[in-house]
This record gives C-alpha cells, sequence and structure tokens, in this order.
C-alpha cells in the first residue's frame, strides 16, 4: 500500500498587514489618483455637433492637461511637454463666453496666413487636405465659406463685439495672420462649427488640454446642453440609466482621439 503523500507546512516570513498600514495604503491611492484627476487629467464631454465625425454629441472625454503646460524643472525629464501643432485637437476656455469649455481642430499657429475659398482652407498659400471635416449643410454662406474677404458681422452668425471690431486689423492681403501667443481653430463640422470665424484666435493661456481617448459615449440630444434646470438634469440621468445598455455607443469606447 502505497504511503500517503506527505505535505509540509511553510512558515509565512512577511507579516501581515494591520489596518494602519491597509489605511496608509488607500490614503496613497487615493492621494495619487486625486493628484491625476486635478493636475494630469480632466473628464470632458461633447455637447455640440462641432466636431462631428471626429467627436460626437454625447462622447465623454479624457483630456492631458500637462502636454500642453510650460515645461516645470522637476517634472520636464518625466512628461512628454511640447508645443501646440497644427492638426492638434485641444480643449480651450471659450474667448467669447466666461466659463465655457469648448473644443476645436487647430488649423493655424502663430505667424500662419489662413483664408478659406469656397469652403477650402488655404494655410500659407497652400489648400489643405482635411480627410477629417464634414460638410453637412452643403449651403453656401460668403462670410463662412470665404473668411476673411467679408468683415465680421452680426448678420453672418457673428456675436463677438471685439471680433467685429479687431478683425480687420489682422487682415494681411486675402489671409488672416495669426498673432503671437494665439491660435486659428476651425471645427471639423465645418458648416455647423462656431469657431475662430466668429469669435477670433485662441489665446495661449486658454488652452486647457489635448484630449486623449473617449471612455464613454451615450446617445445624447442635440439641446441637451441648453437643459441647465435641476428637473431637466434629473430626468436626463434617469433616462440615462435606464438606457445606458442600449444607448450607449460601445463601439467609441476607449477609441483614440485623433
Amino acid at each position: 500500500m502505497p504511503n500517503p503523500a506527505k505535505f509540509e507546512t511553510v512558515a509565512d516570513d512577511h507579516p501581515r498587514e494591520t489596518p494602519v498600514e491597509f489605511l496608509a495604503s488607500l490614503a496613497g491611492v487615493l492621494v495619487v489618483g486625486l493628484f491625476i484627476i486635478t493636475f494630469v487629467v480632466q473628464a470632458f464631454e461633447i455637447p455640440s455637433g462641432s466636431m462631428e465625425d471626429t467627436l460626437l454629441i454625447g462622447d465623454h472625454l479624457f483630456v492631458n492637461r500637462v502636454q500642453f503646460s510650460p515645461p516645470s524643472r522637476w517634472m520636464g525629464p518625466l512628461v512628454p511637454y511640447r508645443d501646440i501643432r497644427r492638426g492638434d485637437i485641444v480643449v480651450f476656455l471659450s474667448p467669447e463666453e466666461k466659463g465655457l469649455f469648448i473644443v476645436k481642430r487647430i488649423v493655424g499657429i502663430p505667424g500662419d496666413r489662413i483664408h478659406l475659398r469656397e469652403g477650402q482652407v488655404y494655410r500659407n498659400g497652400e489648400k489643405l487636405n482635411e480627410p477629417y471635416i464634414l460638410h453637412k449643410r452643403g449651403n453656401y454662406d460668403p462670410y463662412r465659406d470665404n473668411f476673411p474677404s467679408i468683415p465680421a458681422d452680426g448678420r453672418y452668425g457673428v456675436t463677438s463685439e471685439d471680433w467685429m471690431q479687431t478683425m480687420t486689423s489682422f487682415v494681411q492681403g486675402e489671409d488672416i495672420v495669426v498673432p503671437p501667443n494665439s491660435y486659428f481653430g476651425m471645427g471639423d463640422n465645418r458648416d455647423n462649427s462656431k469657431d475662430s470665424r466668429y469669435w477670433g484666435f485662441i489665446p495661449r493661456g486658454n488652452v486647457i488640454g489635448r484630449p486623449l481617448l473617449v471612455y464613454w459615449s451615450f446617445e445624447t440630444p442635440d439641446d441637451q446642453y441648453l437643459m441647465r434646470s435641476a428637473a431637466d438634469r434629473i430626468g436626463f440621468l434617469a433616462h440615462t440609466i435606464i438606457h445606458f445598455f442600449d444607448q450607449t455607443r460601445w463601439s467609441r469606447t476607449l477609441r483614440i482621439v485623433k
């Protein structure tokens, strides 16, 4: 009869974590998470269709707040800081409406000469190849499509008094010239985007960061961002909970923004 297997018990040399040590570890994780949320990334929701089809209403993004920040000495070697480039999508504070976050694509950097002809963008004399743009309306608007050949005016949807008064001072020939520490931004949904054509340049100091990815996307009405009452917000929250599974755009989850 074979001898039964014998098992040797080995004493655990590692002391068990005490409740105080566990709480200290948890606090460390929370501090790191709070630091990342506060200084590194920020959650942002797309409220309008001006960046369709690159970004849709109801897309929820993580925005990198650090990449476009002024480099710091102690974090410089660890963080990939860089300047804003043509083609970057950026989140920034509106130059026109205080406290409003906007997302657009950078078309011009300081010194660039920009004009539109029949809806096509020309930068420094060259017509741009923009495979990401969308022309949904397809109608003709002389101010929008041949910017800046016509002065800014309320008849064309311009609401910024400052832009109406100063736009012509940046025009040289058929181009508008982007001044220092400023950017010219436009929406990918080119016919339905209130952008630098309507309120002017994006000041460097207004830039928040660069979208990284869509972490969640939910089918959202076009005018939802205008619904600001408590009843409207509670009603949409209930709608989201009820329709979370059937109205979430699962195919956009973790989609890289570019």
